[in-house]
Parts: C-alpha cells; sequence; structure tokens
C-alpha cells in the first residue's frame, strides 16, 4: 500500500513536467526504477538521488525506498 501511494505521489513531488517525461515507475528491493524519455533529465535528476529519495518517503510519511534509479 505504501509502495502505491509513493508512485502515486511522483507527479505531486517531482511536478508535471518531469512526470510527463516519465513513462513508467516501479519499486524492487527498495529501490524505485523510474524510466524517462529525456537523457538531460536522467542526467540532472540522478544528481539529486538522496533528496528526490528523502522528498518522496517525507511525502508518504514512511520508509517506503532506499534508492532512486533512472533509466
Amino acid at each position: 500500500l505504501l509502495q502505491k501511494r509513493l508512485i502515486d505521489a511522483w507527479p505531486v513531488v517531482m511536478g508535471e513536467t518531469i512526470a510527463s517525461y516519465t513513462t513508467s515507475l516501479n519499486i524492487r528491493n527498495q529501490t524505485l526504477f523510474v524510466h524517462l524519455t529525456n537523457p538531460a533529465l536522467r542526467m540532472e535528476l540522478s544528481m539529486q538521488r538522496q533528496d528526490i529519495v528523502r522528498r518522496l518517503n517525507e511525502h508518504v510519511g514512511n520508509q517506503v525506498i532506499a534508492d532512486v534509479r533512472f533509466n
């Protein structure tokens, strides 16, 4: 249930612009895998990984993920 809430929170936390470049999200072994269609955005978000993990976990109020990977 918390994983579903975290995935649903992606456009809220990251914004509609980033969400529009996102084609899929899934969680495996406490890692959020995000598929993005824009390589420049992928590189930019990779540098902000820890901040993104913190913001998403704070939004759902629990430690759901420990890492995020962009591909």
